[in-house]
Parts: structure tokens; C-alpha cells; sequence
């Protein structure tokens, strides 16, 4: 792999403005390479052309054993002939100018230009890179606190204050506890500041620091609401101590992640400057690498080694106080280990494809050879056993779309790991994502093959039993996989998916987050996958299954929470929008609240038009979705996707775009307006005699989960494309110790 592809899949994608821009200096170089070559006087014919370093004399093989004859102060006047690297104050700040000395030469003017867009280039770069390290001193300075407090906790808790009195003691016992009261009333004593900077004694800190309250629950939002103060006073137990250990040395993973990366940066730009520093000698036959590369390696990011000893300090602090003195262990926690694509993996997703492609293929001779679809029993099998297979069907198509979405965010580098705020090693990729769906896709294909009657038995009058239970069998593997709590089928993705799943369900209880109202709009696109449970529980609790028959439609209850069922997603993004208006208070969310309103608004009156079909619902049904519709396309294109900027760089598109082909945007839009408006057919009730009601209903379904897996893609572009903007390349961790530093302060 070449340097510069390298280099570009190596970088830290909320950073890559920040980085030597590599390709843009090769083209200044291929610029002044061209001028070489047009000036350049014509070879002379015949013969091989070699090398002119195999002209030069042969310098020996023990070459290294003696001194150079040429001394230092002559090779730096032979160096500065070409240019001299000097250090000027701009603007309070110290940069770096190139002096080329050679600028008369012919052609000189091309690379007068390269040096000057090198300079902009480090200077870039080293400003860059200490201001993060400045960033992450402070940080240090915190943590530094944090770990007296957390030392002070410790004594607190495993050396309590004894009590008096106790007869039982023994003599022995009785001496350890004042040794022990000593030791604490000596702790306890003012320390005499002998010199400016001393530290505190471990136990003194507490009395400036309080505990972070930094688990939200339902209980703490509504005392936040009520006004109720919450408890402040520090209880010395071993829970807390186990809270905040762990609170703790998740913030110091963070921070070594942070310090590892930034120690990257350092690297793979200083190896740049060096790689396209040879590449100019090499074309310019100079020998001007050596002093600029002498200026990089004296300046803050070439001799700075403040990230190199945090990294020691960090490693060895973790392993003393988090990994009880078990360096390897320790370092598993610092350093994860690269998840690896195993050819297990793989083989068993190609072979679940393959199961599924088989499997479809199978069922459609199936359905052509019996002829099943004329056959006495298709509209019961229909309108009894395809919604519940159909169920399967969305789930899948739905994995199947986080699947490619997973594939593209990998290919243009947009960190949604980060931006879901995944376990790093932990996350699935789409290979996996794959396999989940393809296994799901082979047991309900298998479940449809084994259901696949059509004919009443004569002489019982009614169906196999068995077969009939096979959807809801399935339903049931699939949830107990799901909840399954022991460490196998991807225990930290169910975990995460169930912890956000009930954040959406208590959705003003918690504070929202990415992750949470990302899932919550999943589900406004699985309206009908819910309704689809919702029958389940109407057609196994209430329905004849041995006669295929169901009396749901008629059920005053049923068509009650067909209104509910279909309300629920939108109703709980309506509540993270009014949550986040309650805590941010950006009149945006409010707005992104009435978007969901009318949606909740648009839902009702369609799902009172299927049930009642009078002309008033239809023309309610009809305005209050075309206003949801519109409103809806608008907040997709221009908020969600950032798009339809008229004075961008790209017009009617974003300036900053990840896909090159510009023509993609547009389809996706326009691909979104379309399916955005696939409720037509319930309010005009497009009938075809040759589909049944419910395939029709499945295919909107369908075109709806595809809408969102494009929504998807172009929603997380648009959020990586704002933590590059603000370079934010690191999740913030909350810390246990408040610091209280107001009494330290002058009055």
C-alpha cells in the first residue's frame, strides 16, 4: 500500500482537517516534476539509463568504520544553500517560514510556492497539535484530583472510624484500633504548606469535593422537576466506592484513547513531512530534507514529550489502582485488542445467504407446482397467517439495511461508532449484522415451508395443530435470544439495543441521546411490524387456531390499540423532543415536536379511515398527511441531511460530501420525497385483483424500511460532518468528584 492511502485510512476522521493535507503537496510536487521534465535537455540514445547514484564512487563496504571527512559546519553551508528554516512571532504565536535560497533558479517559482504551502501546512499541524496537548494537561490536572479524592475514598471506606466500648474486643484488637485512630487523627491535621504547589493530604480533599450525581434515573428527572434537592452529603460505603472506581477507570480508558491518538497525529504527520520532503529532493536533485526536517524535529510537535510521559504516568496509575498490580490485565483494559474478522464469520454468513436464496427459491416452486395461490384456502391463509410471517419479513429487511449502512459508513469513514457511542471492540460489523439476518430470514422460511397448507383436513376439520404454532415458536426463540443474559450472541450489542430500547419507552424520564432517538425513529418506520405483534397477541389469545380464524377486526379492543400500537414510536419521539426542549431549551426541538405531533395526528385519522371509511375521515386523513408528509421531507432533507443549501460550494447540497458523486444525493432525495408520500394507498385504497390487501400493506411497509435505511446513511454523515467541523473525536466521560475550588479563591 502506498504512503498516502496509508496514511488517509490511518487518520483520525474528526481530524482530518487537521492533518498534513499529503495529496495536495504531491500535486505541487508533480507540478515542478512536469517543469523538470520539459526542461530538461533530452537523454542521449542507446543504451541502458541508469541511476546517477551508480556513477558516483564506491564508498566502501566498511565505509561506516571512518570519519567523515567532511565536516559538520560545511555540510550545513552546503544545506543552507538550498534553504534556511526560520521561527517568526505572528499574532502572539510562534510559526515557521522557508526561506528558499534557490528562487532565481529556472522553474524556482513552482517550488517557492511548495515551500510556502508547506509552511502553512506544519504550521497548521504543530498549532493543532498543541493546543490538544494543552487540552489534555488540563484534563490530566483533573484527573489528578479526581485520583486524591478517589485515594481519600478508599481510606474512608476500608479503614472506618472504629467504635467504643465493645467488651468483646481483645487487647490485640484494642491496639490496632488506636494505632488505626492515630494514624487517622494525624491525617485528619492541617498539612503546613512548605512550598507553593504541595498537594493536600489524602483525606483533607474530601472536604472540598462532592459526588457526582451522574446516573440519571426517573427518580432524580422528576425530584429535577419537583425542585427537590438531592442529597449532597458523601456516604463512605463500599457501593460508592465500587461507583466511583469504575466511573473512574472508565475515564482514564478514555483519556489513554485520547492520548494514544494524539500520539498518532504526532507520528503520521511528522512521517509525512519526512516522505514528501525526499519526494522533493528526489525531483529537484536538492538536498533539502535534512534542514527542514532538523526544524520539524526541534519544534512543539517534533521535541514536545508531554503525550509520551502522561502515557507512562496513565499506564502505570491504571495498573496500581485499577488492575491490582496485573500489568497484562491492565493493559487488555488500556489497549483492546482489534476485533478480528473471522473466517467463521464469513463462512457462516455466505452459508445462511445461501440457505435463504435456497430456501425463496424452493418456496416459490412450491407455491407454482401446488398452485396455491387459486386454491380454496389462500384468502384464510392470508388474512390468518401472513401477517405473522410478515412480521419476519421486516425484521429482516430492516437488518439487512443496517447492514449496508454499516458497509458505506466503513468505506467513507464516518465514524459511527463513535457517533452510537459503542464499547470500542465491541461494535458489530456488517458481517455479523449479516448473519443475524440471514439466520433470522432461514427459520422463518423454514416455519413458512412447514405452514404451507392451504386444505382443511376433512376428516378433523380443521388444521394441524403443530404447524400453526410454529410463527408464534419462533417469536418466542427470538425473544428469549434476545434476553438471553449469559456472554454469547453478541451480549453488549442486545445489552446496548435493550438499554436504549427502554430509554425510548421511558423516553422523558432519561436524558436523550443520539443512540436513543436514533432507535426511536427505527420504530416509526416499524409501525406495521408492531401492529403485527399486536395481532399475535389478539389471534393466539382470542382467535380459532386449529380453524385459522381470527375476530380482531371486530374487537372493540383490538381496534383501540391499532390506534395505540401505531402511536407509540411517534409518541415517544414527541417526548424526547420535549424533553430535550425542557434541558436545552433550542426552540429547534420544539419544532421537531410538532413534526411528530402531526405525524401522531396523521396516523390517527388513517387508522380511523381503514376502520370506519367515511368521506370525513378521508378528507382529515388526507390534509393532516400531506402536511406531515411535507413537513417531514423538509426536516429529512434540510435538517437531518444538512442539504438544499443554495450558497453552498456544492449547490442545493452540503459544502463538505463524503460520496464524490454528487448525482447520489440528489436520488436519495428524491427517493425520499416518493416513499415519504407511500401512505396514498390507504387513504385512496388502491385495490389490485391481483394482490391481496395485505401484500399491499406489506409492500408500503417494505418501501417505508427502505426510506429509513437511506435516511440513515446521509442522517450519520451529517452528524460525522459535524464532529469533524468541531474536531470532536472523543465521547465525554463523567467524573465522580465534583471539585469545590471556590474557597480557594481570593475574595
Amino acid at each position: 500500500m502506498k504512503f498516502g492511502k496509508e496514511f488517509s485510512s490511518q487518520m483520525v476522521p474528526e481530524w482530518e482537517k487537521a492533518y498534513v493535507h499529503y495529496d495536495y503537496l504531491k500535486t505541487l510536487l508533480k507540478d515542478i516534476q512536469r517543469f523538470k521534465q520539459r526542461t530538461r535537455p533530452p537523454a542521449s540514445p542507446g543504451g541502458l539509463k541508469r541511476n546517477l547514484t551508480l556513477y558516483r564512487a564506491f564508498s566502501g563496504l566498511t565505509q561506516w568504520q571512518r570519519h567523515n571527512p567532511v565536516s559538520p559546519s560545511s555540510a550545513s553551508d552546503i544545506e543552507s544553500q538550498t534553504i534556511l528554516v526560520n521561527s517568526v512571532s505572528k499574532n502572539g504565536g510562534h510559526s515557521y517560514e522557508t526561506t528558499f535560497r534557490m528562487s532565481a533558479d529556472e522553474g524556482g517559482e513552482y517550488e517557492l510556492v511548495y515551500f510556502r504551502r508547506l509552511d502553512d501546512e506544519f504550521n497548521k499541524v504543530d498549532k493543532f497539535y498543541k493546543s490538544k496537548v494543552q487540552e489534555l494537561l488540563k484534563e490530566a490536572a483533573t484527573l489528578n484530583t479526581q485520583m486524591d479524592a478517589l485515594i481519600a475514598f478508599r481510606i474512608k471506606v476500608e479503614n472506618p472510624p472504629s467504635s467504643h466500648g465493645q467488651s468483646d474486643e481483645s487487647s490485640d484488637d484494642k491496639d490496632k484500633i488506636k494505632e488505626k485512630k492515630k494514624v487517622h487523627e494525624e491525617q485528619k491535621k492541617p498539612v503546613e504548606v512548605k512550598a507553593p504547589g504541595t498537594r493536600p493530604a489524602p483525606l483533607e480533599i474530601l472536604e472540598k469535593v462532592k459526588i457526582n450525581n451522574t446516573k440519571e434515573t426517573p427518580r432524580s428527572t422528576i425530584k429535577t422537576v419537583l425542585g427537590v434537592p438531592h442529597q449532597t452529603e458523601i456516604k463512605f460505603n463500599r457501593e460508592n466506592l465500587r461507583k466511583v472506581e469504575d466511573q473512574l477507570k472508565q475515564a482514564f480508558v478514555e483519556f489513554y484513547l485520547k492520548l494514544r491518538l494524539l500520539k498518532s497525529y504526532c507520528f503520521l504527520n511528522t512521517l509525512a513531512f519526512s516522505k514528501i520532503m525526499k519526494k522533493y529532493d528526489k525531483i529537484t536533485l536538492r538536498n533539502a530534507s535534512n534542514s527542514y526536517m532538523k526544524m520539524v524535529d526541534n519544534s512543539y510537535l517534533g521535541s514536545s514529550e508531554e503525550v509520551f510521559k502522561l502515557m507512562e504516568r496513565v499506564e502505570a496509575t491504571f495498573i496500581k489502582h485499577f488492575s491490582n498490580s496485573n500489568r497484562s490485565k491492565g493493559m487488555n483494559i488500556l489497549r483492546p485488542k482489534a476485533k478480528r474478522e473471522r473466517h467463521r464469520t464469513t463462512f457462516s454468513t455466505g452459508f445462511f445467504a445461501g440457505c435463504t436464496a435456497a430456501l425463496i427459491i424452493a418456496l416459490i416452486f412450491i407455491i407454482r407446482t401446488h398452485d396455491i395461490l387459486h386454491k380454496q384456502g389462500q384468502k384464510q391463509y392470508m388474512d390468518n397467517m401472513f401477517p405473522l410471517y410478515s412480521l419476519f419479513a421486516y425484521i429482516v429487511l430492516h437488518m439487512l439495511m443496517y447492514a449496508a449502512n454499516i458497509y458505506y459508513w466503513r468505506r467513507f469513514r464516518v465514524n459511527y461508532s463513535f457517533i452510537f457511542g459503542f464499547k470500542q471492540g465491541t461494535e458489530l460489523g456488517y458481517r455479523q449484522v449479516l448473519l443475524v439476518g440471514f439466520g433470522i430470514s432461514v427459520l422463518a422460511l423454514l416455519t413458512v415451508i412447514g405452514n404451507l397448507d392451504m386444505e382443511i383436513d376433512p376428516l378433523s376439520k380443521d388444521y394441524d395443530g403443530l404447524t400453526e404454532y410454529l410463527p408464534l415458536i419462533l417469536v418466542l426463540v427470538l425473544l428469549v435470544a434476545l434476553l438471553f443474559p449469559f456472554n454469547i450472541f453478541y451480549r453488549s450489542s442486545r445489552f446496548f439495543f435493550l438499554v436504549c430500547l427502554f430509554h425510548c419507552i421511558a423516553a422523558p424520564l432519561y436524558k436523550v441521546t443520539l443512540p436513543d432517538f436514533f432507535l426511536a425513529d427505527q420504530f416509526t418506520s416499524q409501525v406495521q411490524a408492531l401492529r403485527n405483534l399486536e395481532f399475535y397477541i389478539c389471534y393466539y389469545g382470542w382467535g380459532d387456531v386449529r380453524h385459522r380464524t381470527n375476530y380482531c377486526s371486530k374487537s372493540t379492543v383490538f381496534n383501540t390499540f391499532d390506534f395505540i400500537v401505531a402511536v407509540i414510536p411517534y409518541m415517544s419521539r414527541f417526548l424526547q423532543c420535549l424533553r430535550r426542549l425542557f434541558v436545552e431549551k433550542d426552540p429547534m426541538h420544539g419544532y421537531n415536536g410538532i413534526k411528530y405531533f402531526l405525524t401522531i395526528v396523521a396516523v390517527c385519522m388513517r387508522t380511523a379511515l381503514n376502520l370506519d371509511g367515511g368521506k370525513g375521515w378521508e378528507v382529515l386523513a388526507l390534509t393532516f398527511s400531506v402536511l406531515a408528509a411535507i413537513f417531514c421531507t423538509y426536516w429529512d432533507l434540510v435538517l437531518d441531511w444538512g442539504l438544499l443549501n443554495r450558497h453552498s460550494k456544492n449547490r442545493w447540497l452540503r459544502d463538505k460530501l463524503l460520496v464524490s458523486k454528487k448525482s447520489v444525493y440528489f436520488i436519495a432525495m428524491l427517493l425520499n420525497v416518493l416513499l415519504r408520500f407511500a401512505w396514498i394507498q390507504t387513504v385512496v385504497k388502491f385495490d389490485f385483483d391481483f394482490m391481496h390487501r395485505n401484500t399491499l400493506i406489506a409492500i408500503v411497509a417494505c418501501l417505508e424500511i427502505i426510506r429509513r435505511g437511506i435516511w440513515n446513511f446521509f442522517r450519520l454523515e451529517n452528524e460525522h460532518l459535524n464532529n469533524v467541523g468541531k474536531y470532536r473525536a472523543f465521547k465525554s466521560v463523567p467524573l465522580p468528584f465534583n471539585h469545590d475550588e471556590d474557597e480557594d479563591k481570593d475574595l
